[in-house]
């Protein structure tokens, strides 16, 4: 298996948009969906306050499966079950089932609660999956384990530790999924598997696929290759990194067999910056992809890469690539590197660098309303220019920004990368007219 992760933590893309991006994701090699949906799922009952405003709709639901039965991907649904419950545990209907009080990060395994709430919302996402055969339980970085008065009370009574604490909630969660349903096969991450020793591992017997690079012989199936880009960084290396961790040399070093996820966009966290934009990881996206199908990244797999991605050239090193581009929102691709490339140099240079402005138009002068019309007339045409310019680019950027993503991703998108810098420009062309 070969599965693209759509973490929908961050700029979440509408269906319409995966209608475009799913058969190229088939043509690029991928076989399946690793899909975290986390607010984004249409819960009901009373679970309804997990709901984004912007969640989708079950006919969405179920459309997203149709689309991916059609391009022959397998669809894996992610249900956060330890760790990464923000978007759950910030309600203050569910703050008593924090690991820690002040934190939302994680659940407190103790409460009987906790484990009643999981058989809801798994049931509700499983229900809307009936054909898949996977489920990721996720069960990556659980912030503070052990150090709520719960776990501490746990420990102390048991002679355990957090790693037995751990995968005792694990198997809770993995022993409902049997019972429930018959021949769902689980996967989860594997950082808290590695503080834990292969012969507790072997012992608990846990019947699940763990992606890992190495959990030694734990009898713990293991399934390699992570990519992602870090927090906050608008364009995605073609060659990511993953804890410094280089994908490509790795992609290159897994086994043929062996099952991938490859995660394009993402955000950190329910309270972190977005990272990079679906689109503009696209071409990350292909080179990884094609190396896993190709066993490795030779010149035939970039001429492959650069054909279906309708580029001329690229190159891995500078993370760039040359040619108009002819995939769904490469339009965003193109306009994304003008931001990142020329927004915040070309406003810091006027403001900044025309000496007429630090002159004749300082903050001093413009918090008095007070220069002379001579001096604002030699700089102010080159000012009106470059702010009519960037205003037009961001109406056009916003224009397609809206046809993949939801209003709140195009906001809060424009006012990390955009606002910053044109806010600068704004409040001077005011003061200037």
């Amino acid at each position: 298996m070969r599965l693209v992760h759509l973490d929908l933590k961050g700029a979440a893309p509408r269906v319409s948009y995966l209608e475009q991006v799913f058969p190229l994701l088939s043509q690029l090699g991928a076989n399946g969906i690793l899909i975290e949906y986390e607010d984004m799922f249409p819960f009901k009952g009373e679970l309804e306050i997990l709901r984004s405003p912007y969640a989708y709709s079950e006919e969405d639901i179920e459309r997203i499966q149709q689309l991916a039965e059609l391009h022959k991907l397998e669809v894996v649904p992610l249900v956060q079950t330890f760790g990464h419950v923000e978007f759950i545990l910030k309600h203050e209907k569910y703050q008593h089932l924090r690991e820690v009080e002040r934190f939302p990060n994680s659940f407190n395994p103790h409460v009987p609660d906790t484990l009643a709430l999981l058989k809801n919302i798994l049931s509700q996402v499983m229900e809307k999956h009936r054909r898949s055969t996977w489920i990721h339980i996720g069960a990556d970085e659980v912030f503070h384990l052990g150090e709520g008065m719960d776990s501490k009370n746990w420990m102390s009574r048991n002679k355990g530790d957090t790693g037995t604490m751990y995968l005792k909630h694990i198997k809770e969660v993995l022993g409902f999924i049997a019972a429930q349903y018959w021949g769902l096969r689980a996967l989860m991450w594997d950082d808290m598997l590695r503080k834990i020793s292969v012969g507790a591992l072997r012992g608990e017997k846990m019947r699940t696929a763990v992606v890992a690079p190495k959990l030694g012989d734990s009898g713990v199936r293991r399934a390699a290759v992570a990519g992602v880009v870090p927090s906050a960084q608008p364009v995605p290396g073609l060659a990511g990194t993953d804890s410094g961790t280089p994908v490509l040399p790795a992609a290159r070093a897994a086994p043929p067999a062996a099952m991938a996820r490859l995660a394009p966009l993402c955000r950190y966290d329910h309270y972190s910056v977005l990272c990079e934009l679906l689109p503009v990881g696209i071409p990350s996206l292909a080179v990884c992809l094609q190396t896993l199908v190709n066993g490795g990244f030779t010149e035939e797999t970039k001429r492959k890469v650069l054909d279906m991605l309708g580029f001329q050239s690229m190159q891995l090193e500078q993370s760039t690539c040359e040619g108009r581009g002819a995939f769904p929102g490469v339009e965003i691709y193109h306009m994304v590197e003008q931001v990142n490339g020329h927004l915040k140099e070309s406003i810091l240079k006027a403001l900044e660098e025309e000496s007429a402005i630090k002159g004749w138009f300082s903050p001093y002068h413009r918090k008095r309303q007070f220069g002379n019309p001579r001096n604002l007339e030699s700089f102010g045409s080159k000012v009106l220019k470059l702010h009519e310019d960037w205003e037009s680019f961001v109406h056009d950027l916003r224009a397609h920004l809206e046809r993949v993503y939801f209003p709140d991703t195009v906001e809060e998108w424009l006012e990390e990368n955009i606002n910053p810098y044109l806010d600068q420009l704004r409040d001077l062309v005011q003061d200037y007219r």
